[in-house]
């Protein structure tokens, strides 16, 4: 208990770097998007030379070639680091539609590789319509709350799969990046989810890696504030 007799706030652990390693499969990414974006640097450039050239030759361009929008999905699906994915998931959306973004990645949580399932989980935090509060009350400006309610159904489709998924999928990478963008509060899954949600909480709970553990928490807690 705190001083003031409300309980802790669990800490937020990171999200650990991914079990599965294939940074030539993420290179083939890079170098093919900015091949695509016409902001090829020289033969043997580094990672971090080709992210800069693809983030200069996509800033603000709000329209892109058709042929980017497969290749802009596969590096946000493939890059192993869930900050700097944002960098294929934020134009696509801009470009393509966040519906059309949202359809793919649940496409490739149904269907993807263990890999591919999880770099889906780390691109849909940036995929995801924000709710943009002001004043005092925080109440939702209506632009923002439009474009929300605009994507609320497949909000609620990933919800469903992320949950089946987090339950089904032993793999341990695929639960760890599912889990922060799964939530765990019965008010965001039908009433017939309740046992899934259950076990999904039971299964992180019990579960040996500690940063399922904690997150779960977490994820319990925020939907119940």
């Amino acid at each position: 208990m705190g001083q003031d007799g409300a309980e802790p706030v669990p800490s937020l652990a990171p999200l650990p770097e991914p079990v599965h390693r294939a940074a030539e499969v993420f290179r083939e990414c890079l170098i093919e998007v900015a091949r695509l974006a016409d902001a090829v640097p020289p033969d043997g450039s580094a990672d971090g030379v080709l992210r800069r050239g693809i983030r200069q030759a996509l800033d603000g361009r709000s329209q892109l070639p058709e042929e980017l929008f497969d290749a802009l999905l596969r590096a946000a699906v493939h890059d192993p680091d869930p900050s700097f994915n944002r960098q294929f998931v934020e134009p696509a959306v801009t470009a393509f539609g966040r519906r059309r973004v949202q359809e793919a990645l649940l496409g490739c949580l149904a269907t993807g590789t263990d890999p591919e399932r999880a770099g889906a989980a780390r691109a849909w935090y940036w995929a995801e319509p924000r709710l943009v509060c002001r004043g005092e009350a925080l109440v939702a400006t209506p632009e923002s709350q439009a474009e929300y309610d605009a994507h609320a159904d497949l909000g609620a489709r990933w919800n469903a799969a992320a949950l089946r998924e987090f339950v089904a999928n032993e793999d341990l990478d695929v639960r760890c990046c599912v889990l922060p963008v799964l939530p765990l509060h019965p008010s965001a899954h039908p009433g017939s989810a309740r046992g899934l949600i259950a076990e999904a909480v039971r299964v992180a709970r019990t579960h040996p890696d500690g940063y399922l553990r904690s997150r779960v928490e977490i994820q319990v807690r925020s939907g119940a504030e």
